[in-house]
């Protein structure tokens, strides 16, 4: 792979903190080197989860850099810690269950890997970051063990009324260490955006070495970096978000840890995603397929181990911003009125940096009975439940989040009553 070595020994150890790294900026969060320059920069923002009642809108609220870094040694896109998960988790709005959707993808990976890798009645599958249940109840009805791995205690608890038997708590190496202590070790370890929320990136690598029977297998979910540049996602980008990860970043920090990548497969979802596989580097059971030499041959030749190639994207962001407000203000001049649909962690991260209010969007709507009453984080935007919609007849739906934008269409199909349009912000500004 070129000037990326998968099994460079300097990335076992963080190293010493750089002096020549930016001030105030905590080294490389993989490899320990100085964070110097920038992916992209999207000023200040609130977390994109903290949504606020209405007694809340006349107190002051947190707002954080949303400063994104590349690692000139590891390419490993990254933004500094600046709340704790903790903090992030302790109350989550997000439920995943409330996607179809997802729903759907959750239920065919689940028939997929148990046929794949024979899992039965002798096997256990843990899920990192398992929210509601939404994939674990799939495994259960195959009559194949479950355990779920949730740190959102109000999001865990969904999961334990649908059966799914789940800890709340953080996974890390302590977690792992504790459990295999306890009798337990995973046949398939099965992290869904994940990987990404995870602050202390190498604790939870070793965690999952240490979990992981010996012929066990690892999936991860995750958006890829090279469809995120592709397709100008900067709205994927919020402090939940630690990192982002090609697929050569990927499989070096994984190797590091003794974990090797034995196949990948690209995924639709949320604007384009990798499912990369892995096991332990001595298991002999899982043969390397081609599309793993095929993916890293690809990323190298797109420039994904030159600075150069990320430097590019903070100029596509900000020409993307000016095109989704001359949009908004047009329609606007025009008389026309906006409401949203969803309330969505990217959602908060656009209308931050766009600085988009309700001077441009009356309001949005979700499905999550959560948010209905409260008002976006920063913006101040209303939510309401999808009926508002049918009630107010908009001009134009913005859909936030735009991954769903076929699922939503259906759901709203009936605004062609009246004439109404839908809009799609990203990757470019899209009316249909």
């Amino acid at each position: 792979m070129g000037k990326f070595p998968l099994n460079d020994p300097t990335t076992m150890t963080p190293s010493s903190p750089d002096p020549s790294s930016v001030p105030g900026h905590a080294p490389c969060r993989f490899c320990g080197s100085a964070l110097r320059h920038t992916f992209t920069d999207l000023g200040m923002s609130p977390p994109c989860e903290s949504f606020l009642s209405a007694a809340q809108l006349n107190r002051m609220e947190a707002f954080y850099p949303l400063h994104v870094f590349v690692c000139e040694q590891c390419f490993l896109v990254q933004l500094q810690e600046y709340i704790s998960p903790e903090n992030i988790f302790a109350e989550y709005a997000y439920f995943s269950s409330f996607s179809d959707s997802w729903l759907a993808h959750a239920k065919a990976y689940t028939e997929a890997m148990a046929k794949r890798f024979r899992l039965s009645a002798d096997s256990l599958v843990v899920e990192l970051a398992s929210n509601d249940g939404y994939l674990l109840q799939y495994f259960m009805k195959q009559g194949i063990p479950v355990l779920g791995i949730e740190p959102a205690a109000n999001v865990a608890e969904a999961a334990v009324r649908k059966g799914v038997p789940t800890r709340v708590e953080f996974f890390d190496q302590d977690l792992a260490a504790k459990m295999v202590r306890e009798g337990t070790r995973a046949d398939l370890i099965a992290g869904n955006n994940v990987l990404a929320q995870v602050p202390d990136l190498r604790s939870f690598v070793a965690g999952m070495k240490t979990l992981l029977k010996p012929t066990g297998v690892i999936t991860l979910e995750f958006p890829h970096l090279m469809r995120l540049m592709e397709g100008n996602q900067f709205d994927t980008i919020y402090h939940e978000h630690f990192s982002y990860f090609s697929f050569l970043t990927t499989c070096r920090i994984l190797d590091s840890f003794g974990l090797t990548v034995f196949d990948v497969e690209e995924l639709s979802t949320h604007g384009g995603s990798l499912r990369v596989f892995a096991r332990h580097a001595q298991d002999t059971s899982h043969a390397v397929t081609e599309r793993v030499a095929e993916l890293a041959a690809r990323e190298e030749h797109a420039g994904f181990t030159r600075l150069e190639t990320y430097f590019s994207f903070d100029e596509q962001v900000k020409e993307t911003k000016r095109n989704i407000l001359a949009f908004l203000v047009d329609a606007k001049r025009a008389g026309h009125s906006i409401a949203g649909y969803g309330a969505p962690g990217k959602g908060n991260t656009l209308l931050n940096y766009c600085a988009i209010r309700t001077d441009f969007l009356d309001y949005t709507v979700d499905r999550n009975p959560y948010k209905h009453g409260k008002f976006l984080p920063g913006t101040h935007i209303p939510i309401f439940a999808p009926e508002k919609i049918r009630e107010t007849k908009p001009d134009y739906v913005l859909i936030l989040p735009w991954n769903l934008k076929n699922e939503i269409r259906e759901q709203l199909s009936y605004i062609r009553e009246w004439g109404g349009k839908f809009v799609v912000p990203i990757p470019r500004v899209e009316v249909f």
